[in-house]
């Protein structure tokens, strides 16, 4: 676990942070005591949260792998988590060498880790945003300055969405969006649901509200209209784990409650 006496002082220990959580689900070492204690409580919700924060991380892999492999030398990773092992940076990297990736975040912790993280990282970089105006990172000029808006870009909304609390407002972001990137980008976005267990989303609401977020689990019919101005690619909305799967479990993968996607500038 991450050492709290080499912490940068900016790092707040006592309130939990989402990212964090997250990195220890992963079984990451840069997460503290109150990240830790959240994500037992949640565990104890959710027996399955920490197959499906694997589950999660592997379809991130597998999308951004997939358009590597179309020709997309590109990314945006937009979204609240620390750029560890595994992340969009390095599975780019594995297909094009020559991928450039921009971390885009609001939140100073892991603005903190994740410059830490990428300080000796080529063609990558960090730049502060706010994940739930994902749109806006067309107009800042430092992602500007990297990334080639004319070109294809893969944008990742990976635990986004389901922080933004109007449906509506994340379908015109998401159409914003769709207008500021060039033809052949493409969108991979991941979002928890209520299905098939809708009686679930109340105790995990309370349990990350010690965090400061609050997360709106959606239906399927809910979640294709806020993506709706993108065409999803084969095989549509599905679960994290059966998108595409390959590796061991690929013939019996384990369904979670998080619904993803990779859809298509039209």
């Amino acid at each position: 676990m991450a050492d709290e006496r080499w912490t940068p002082a900016d790092v707040d220990l006592v309130r939990p942070n989402t990212a964090r959580i997250y990195d220890y689900l992963l079984g990451g070492k840069d997460n503290y005591a109150a990240d830790r204690e959240v994500a037992e409580r949640l565990l104890a919700v959710i027996p399955e949260a920490r197959t499906a924060a694997r589950e999660n991380h592997a379809f991130i892999g597998r999308a951004v792998r997939f358009l590597a492999r179309r020709g997309v030398r590109q990314f945006i990773d937009i979204g609240t988590k620390l750029p560890a092992r595994g992340n969009v940076h390095e599975v780019a990297a594995e297909v094009a060498p020559d991928a450039t990736v921009v971390f885009a975040d609001g939140d100073p912790v892991v603005l903190v880790h994740a410059r830490a993280l990428l300080a000796r990282t080529r063609r990558a970089a960090f730049v502060r945003c706010d994940p739930k105006c994902p749109e806006a990172v067309a107009d800042d000029p430092e992602v500007r300055a990297l990334i080639d808006f004319g070109q294809p870009v893969g944008v990742v909304l990976d635990r986004v969405l389901h922080f933004i609390e109007d449906a509506a407002e994340a379908a015109a972001a998401l159409r914003r969006l769709h207008d500021a990137l060039a033809p052949g980008s493409h969108l991979v976005f991941t979002h928890i649901t209520q299905e098939p267990e809708p009686e679930s989303g109340g105790e995990v609401g309370r349990v990350f509200k010690t965090a400061g977020d609050h997360f709106w689990g959606r239906s399927r019919a809910e979640i294709l209209d806020i993506v709706a101005s993108f065409d999803l690619v084969e095989p549509g909305l599905a679960y994290t784990s059966e998108w595409r799967p390959d590796g061991p479990g690929a013939a019996h993968p384990e369904r979670t409650f998080t619904l993803a996607g990779v859809g298509r500038r039209r």
